[in-house]
C-alpha cells in the first residue's frame, strides 16, 4: 500500500471540502490514487463534484449571539458560494450552531475551533448541498465593567456589535444600527491611524486652492479640513442616523453611555469575485458543440 502523505490529505480536502480522516480513508482504499479516490468518493459517498473547496465562496450570512446581560457579544461569518444557499434552513442551522461553539468557548481562532465535529458537519453540509461552504471569521467582544454590548444584523449581510461604557444593550444596538447603516471607519477620532491622516493630508495639499498659500494659512486650512474628516469618519462625531440632529456622542451620553468600541462585519468584504461574462461562456460552448 501506498505512504499516505499529509499533502495528499490537503490536496484531497480541498478538492472535495470533505474532512481529513474520510480524507485519509479513501486515499488509502484508492492505494495513495487522488483521482481514483475522487471516483469511489462519488460513486460510495455522493460526492456531487470536486473541487468545490476551490470555489470562491464570497455569499453568505452574518449571525450574532449576545449574552443575556449584554457583557459579551458574538460576530461571525459564514460564506457559501451563492445567495441562494445562504437562506437555506440548514445552512442557517450551521452557522447558528459555529456562533453558539464561538460564545461557549470564547474561541475566535477559526483554524482550532472547527477542528473536530464542526468540520464534519461542515464536510456534510458541502455534499448535501453542492456548495462550498466556509467559516471565515469570527469576533468576540467583550463589554466593560459596567457596560453594554449591543448587536444588530441587517439583512443577515451586515452585522455590527458596539461596546458602551455604561448606557444600556437597547442604546448599544441602536448605534450598532447606525455603524451597519453608515460604516464609520473609526469610533473615535483618536482612532484614526496616522498613515490614513497622512494620506488625507497629502491630498489636501495638492488641492487647487492651496497652490501658493503662505505656510501657516495652509496648515491652518489642513488642520481645519482634517478636523472635518475625521469628524465625518469618526463614530460618535456623526450625526446619528435615527436622530440626525444630534451626534452619535450625544444619543449615548443622555442614556448615560459612552462610545468604547465596534466592530463590523459585511459579508464578502475583502474576498475577490470571480467576474463571469455569461455570454462568452455561452459562445465558446457553441463553438465547441
Amino acid at each position: 500500500m501506498a505512504a499516505i502523505s499529509a499533502s495528499m490529505v490537503k490536496e484531497l480536502r480541498e478538492r472535495t471540502g470533505l474532512g481529513m480522516m474520510e480524507c485519509k480513508k479513501a486515499l488509502q482504499e484508492a492505494d495513495g490514487d487522488i483521482e481514483l479516490a475522487i471516483d469511489n468518493l462519488r460513486k460510495n459517498a455522493g460526492l456531487k463534484s470536486a473541487k468545490k473547496a476551490g470555489r470562491i465562496a464570497a455569499e453568505g450570512a452574518i449571525v450574532t449571539r449576545t449574552a443575556e446581560d449584554a457583557s459579551l457579544a458574538v460576530l461571525l461569518e459564514v460564506n457559501s458560494e451563492t445567495d441562494f444557499v445562504s437562506r437555506d434552513d440548514n445552512f442557517k442551522g450551521f452557522a447558528q450552531r459555529v456562533v453558539d461553539r464561538v460564545f461557549e468557548t470564547r474561541n475566535q481562532d477559526i483554524a482550532s475551533l472547527m477542528e473536530g465535529e464542526l468540520e464534519d458537519a461542515r464536510s456534510q453540509l458541502v455534499q448535501k448541498i453542492g456548495e462550498n461552504i466556509s467559516v471565515r471569521r469570527a469576533a468576540v467582544i467583550e463589554a466593560p465593567e459596567g457596560g453594554k454590548v449591543g448587536a444588530y444584523v441587517h439583512g443577515d449581510r451586515i452585522g455590527a456589535v458596539v461596546v458602551l461604557k455604561g448606557g444600556s444593550e437597547e442604546v448599544a444596538r441602536d448605534i450598532a444600527m447606525h455603524v451597519a447603516a453608515i460604516n464609520p471607519a473609526v469610533a473615535l477620532p483618536e482612532d484614526m491611524p496616522q498613515e490614513k491622516l497622512d494620506h488625507e493630508k497629502s491630498i489636501i495639499l495638492a488641492q487647487p486652492d492651496m497652490a501658493g498659500k503662505p505656510a501657516e494659512i495652509a496648515e491652518k486650512m489642513v488642520q481645519g479640513r482634517l478636523k472635518k474628516y475625521l469628524a465625518e469618519n469618526s463614530l460618535v462625531a456623526q450625526p446619528f442616523v435615527k436622530d440626525p440632529n444630534q451626534t452619535v456622542a450625544e444619543y449615548a451620553k443622555q442614556a448615560g453611555g459612552e462610545v468604547v468600541s465596534f466592530v463590523r462585519f459585511e459579508v464578502g468584504e475583502g474576498i475577490e469575485k470571480e467576474e463571469v461574462d455569461f455570454a462568452k461562456e455561452v459562445m465558446e460552448q457553441a463553438r465547441r458543440s
